[in-house]
C-alpha cells in the first residue's frame, strides 16, 4: 500500500466526471465507480478517493492523498480559511472553467461594495477581496440557495460562481466585478515519499500529454511547391511542419499541430493563398 498513489476526486458532479475521463485517457483504468468510495487501478499501482471537493485539499495537505483534483476557487478558500493547509498546484486542467463574481438584482441601483450586506459561500475569498480593495461590507456565509438572499432581504448582493450567466439571468441578477477566475487544477502533496515520484512524474507527464492534445488539432493541406514557405508562415506550429512531396512534382502535402483557435483564425488565409484539401484531425496524446 505505501507504494501506491492515491488520487482524491469528486465523488459526483462535472467535476467528478471530467476528471475520471482524463484519468481514463491518461491509460489508467478502473472498475466501475458508481457509489464506491474507494476505487483500485486494475492496471496501475494507483487508488482513487471518491470524496467531496472541498474535502480535498485538506485530504492532499495532510499526505492522505497524494494527488488531487479539484477546483482553484476551493482550494484558494480553503487555504485562506486555514493556513495550515499547504500543497502545490502541478498543473491548470483547462475544465470546469468558471468565475466567483459578485451579482446583484437588476433593478438595483449599486454605487459602490461598502456596507453591503453580501451572501456567498466563499465567506474567505470574499473577505480577502475586500480587505485587499480597502472595502467595509457585511459577509453572510450561506451554503445553497444564494442566488434567493437579496430576494428575501437576507443580503444586498452575492458572490457565486458563474459560468454561462444563465443560472444569474434567470434568478434577474446581473453580474458585476470578477473577483477570481478558476478552473480544474492538479495539486500535490508537499510530503511525496522517494518510492512515489516516479509514478506521479509518469501520471502528471500523461496528464500533460491529454492537455495539450485536447487544445490541438492534427492539420494536413496540399500546396503549390513555390508557395509551400509562405503558407508554412501563417500556421505556426508546435514544431516545424512535415513537408512531404506529392506524384504531382509541383505540389506538396504539409502536415503539422498547432492550436485549434490559432487555425482557424488563419483558415481562410490559407486558401485565399492557395491551400487545398485542407483537413483537420483530432489529436489523443500529444508529447513533446
Amino acid at each position: 500500500m505505501e507504494n501506491r498513489v492515491k488520487i482524491a476526486i469528486q465523488k459526483n458532479g462535472r467535476l467528478s466526471t471530467e476528471s475520471l475521463s482524463i484519468l481514463k485517457k491518461c491509460g489508467i483504468e478502473f472498475s466501475d465507480s458508481n457509489n464506491k468510495l474507494f476505487i483500485k487501478s486494475t492496471n496501475m499501482l494507483i487508488d482513487l478517493l471518491m470524496v467531496r471537493d472541498d474535502d480535498i485539499p485538506r485530504l492532499v495537505s495532510q499526505n492522505i492523498a497524494d494527488l488531487g483534483i479539484v477546483g482553484e476557487n476551493v482550494v484558494s478558500e480553503k487555504q485562506l480559511s486555514d493556513s495550515s493547509l499547504k500543497s502545490k498546484t502541478i498543473l491548470k486542467l483547462g475544465f470546469s472553467r468558471c468565475r466567483l463574481s459578485f451579482a446583484k438584482p437588476k433593478e438595483m441601483n449599486l454605487d459602490s461594495l461598502s456596507n453591503k450586506k453580501i451572501a456567498t459561500s466563499y465567506p474567505a475569498i470574499v473577505k480577502d477581496y475586500l480587505e485587499k480593495k480597502d472595502i467595509s461590507a457585511e459577509i453572510i456565509e450561506i451554503h445553497g440557495s444564494v442566488e434567493l438572499t437579496p430576494f428575501v432581504e437576507i443580503s444586498d448582493i452575492i458572490a457565486d460562481l458563474v459560468s454561462t450567466g444563465s443560472t444569474l439571468e434567470s434568478n434577474n441578477l446581473t453580474e458585476l466585478d470578477c473577483i477570481m477566475d478558476s478552473q480544474a487544477i492538479l495539486i500535490q502533496s508537499s510530503s511525496i515519499t522517494s518510492k512515489k515520484l516516479p509514478l506521479i512524474d509518469k501520471i502528471v507527464s500523461r496528464v500533460t500529454s491529454v492537455i495539450k492534445a485536447k487544445d490541438s488539432k492534427y492539420i494536413m493541406f496540399n500546396a503549390e511547391t513555390d508557395n509551400a514557405d509562405e503558407l508554412i508562415k501563417l500556421l505556426p506550429s508546435a514544431e516545424s511542419p512535415t513537408v512531404i512531396p506529392l506524384a504531382d512534382k509541383s505540389k506538396v502535402a504539409i502536415h503539422t499541430v498547432c492550436k485549434e483557435d490559432i487555425f482557424w483564425k488563419t483558415i481562410e488565409s490559407l486558401k485565399l493563398r492557395g491551400a487545398s484539401s485542407i483537413l483537420v484531425l483530432p489529436i489523443e496524446k500529444l508529447s513533446y
